[in-house]
């Protein structure tokens, strides 16, 4: 089997650089982009289709397998390489990564980043201008979401306990990109243990790859 991999996704996307965090933090080489073996991959295209039945990614590529979801793709490989564990041995603290995981996948990033961050990014008012009635609708699940990895910050360092993990991979992008934004600040600033969680994230050598400026680009292309 390869000791590299291929990462099949836009490095903007915050799920592709949550599988990007964890190859940076076991030391696994890797390779990014909307390409597989060497060919170009559009979204949605039937190559797309192939690998992903609903469209998304990022998509794990390791010699002949693929694995997509990013939950899943991370505790590949947390198991398949050596480096820094991503998850605890403990079958409870396990599991508790496995729910954090799941809650940001799912919960979080629709607050977080779909229902709130893309309007920014991606505004669909008239003449391409963000609509205000969205985001001020979208700010509540925000807060909620803000409120919910507060609590668990209380414990340790990481969402659970002392160990950096999958789930941290996964909530690192997304809170980076939030801070990235003006009018998140007030947010933020009512979830001060979210706020130092972030800084601890961004300190860690793994990140210095990963949590850049996006090259939206790419989408012209």
């Amino acid at each position: 089997m390869s000791a590299s991999v291929h990462i099949v996704g836009p490095q903007f996307s915050t799920f592709v650089r949550s599988v990007q965090l964890c190859c940076e933090e076991k030391g696994v080489p890797y390779t990014l982009g909307m390409e597989a073996n060497g060919q170009p991959v559009a979204m949605h295209s039937p190559e797309h289709l192939a690998l992903h039945p609903y469209g998304k990614v990022p998509i794990l590529l390791h010699g002949e397998r693929r694995l997509a979801e990013t939950p899943s793709i991370c505790r590949y490989l947390d198991a398949a390489f050596d480096g820094a564990a991503l998850q605890p041995d403990d079958p409870w603290e396990r599991a508790r990564v496995d729910q954090w995981a799941g809650l940001l996948a799912g919960y979080v990033d629709q607050a977080l980043v779909r229902r709130y961050l893309l309007e920014f990014v991606f505004p669909k008012g008239e003449g391409g201008a963000v609509r205000e009635e969205a985001v001020a609708a979208a700010r509540p699940g925000v807060a909620r979401a803000l409120e919910v990895l507060e609590a668990p910050l209380a414990e340790g360092d990481y969402l659970v306990g002392g160990l950096f993990s999958v789930a941290d991979a996964i909530a690192a992008p997304m809170l980076d990109y939030l801070a990235g934004l003006d009018d998140a600040e007030a947010l933020l600033a009512a979830s001060p243990r979210v706020q130092a969680y972030l800084e601890r994230l961004k300190a860690r050598p793994a990140a210095a790859n990963v949590l850049v400026a996006p090259d939206l680009s790419v989408l012209s292309r």
